[in-house]
């Protein structure tokens, strides 16, 4: 299965595969694994990888060794990359790598909607405290929040709709100039998307990536400053 081309057709999580070329060497963590889609499209694309995915759902994780080809990422390949699994909850105190992780992908979700923590300044901090020095979260922040619209009409320019995710609110206040955003087409589900740390040349990153993300990379911009 061409996982790079199935993802790219139908969802947002072709865009972590795009990740590993703006990080330092080192593991790469994914917070909310699920059938392991993610792992998939980054070990086709960097089959050198070293994955740690978390996942709390055990069912889901023995459906998608059964059915989704997971156990196959667990075994080492034939250049040493591979996917190791948890079965916990990303947010309880986990033993990480002793330089830390130089990504996490976060794709944390219950019944359809972002993990309410994840919109809480204090947890963003904890978590880059996983990342070794130069590493880099990346979000899956969901779509428009109704906290964050009020019920109201906003009109808002291009580079400012951001505001209306409470998810990227708190990222931004957590590491203020230094988060950036995009949204995805709605044909891959109009989520919000998240990177943190300096805004990588675009150019340059385009030109690191298979050909269907190289036009998805150059879509990131920095979040401004809001009230």
């Amino acid at each position: 299965m061409d996982w790079l081309i199935l993802a790219a057709e139908n969802d947002y999580r072709d865009e972590f595969a795009s990740l590993p070329p703006i990080v330092p060497e080192g593991p790469i963590a994914i917070y909310g694994l699920g059938g392991g889609t993610a792992a998939h499209l980054m070990l086709d694309v960097w089959p050198s990888l070293q994955l740690e995915g978390w996942e709390i759902d055990e069912i889901l994780i023995d459906k998608a060794r059964e059915y989704f080809e997971l156990s196959n990422l667990e075994r080492c390949n034939e250049v040493g990359g591979r996917l190791q699994v948890h079965i916990d909850d990303a947010f309880s105190p986990i033993q990480i790598p002793p330089k830390g992780y130089a990504g996490i992908i976060i794709d944390l979700f219950s019944d359809g909607k972002v993990l309410s923590q994840l919109q809480e300044v204090e947890i963003w901090l904890k978590l880059s405290d996983r990342l070794m020095p130069d590493g880099r979260l990346m979000v899956n922040c969901g779509g428009v929040s109704e906290s964050s619209t009020d019920g109201k009409i906003h009109h808002q320019s291009v580079d400012d709709t951001w505001i209306q995710n409470s998810t990227i609110k708190a990222l931004a206040t957590a590491f203020p100039g230094q988060v950036h955003w995009k949204r995805t087409p709605e044909s891959q589900g109009q989520n919000y998307l998240a990177l943190t740390g300096p805004l990588p040349d675009l150019t340059s990153w385009s030109a690191t990536v298979p050909g269907c993300l190289s036009e998805a990379v150059k879509q990131w911009r920095t979040c401004k400053p809001f009230p």
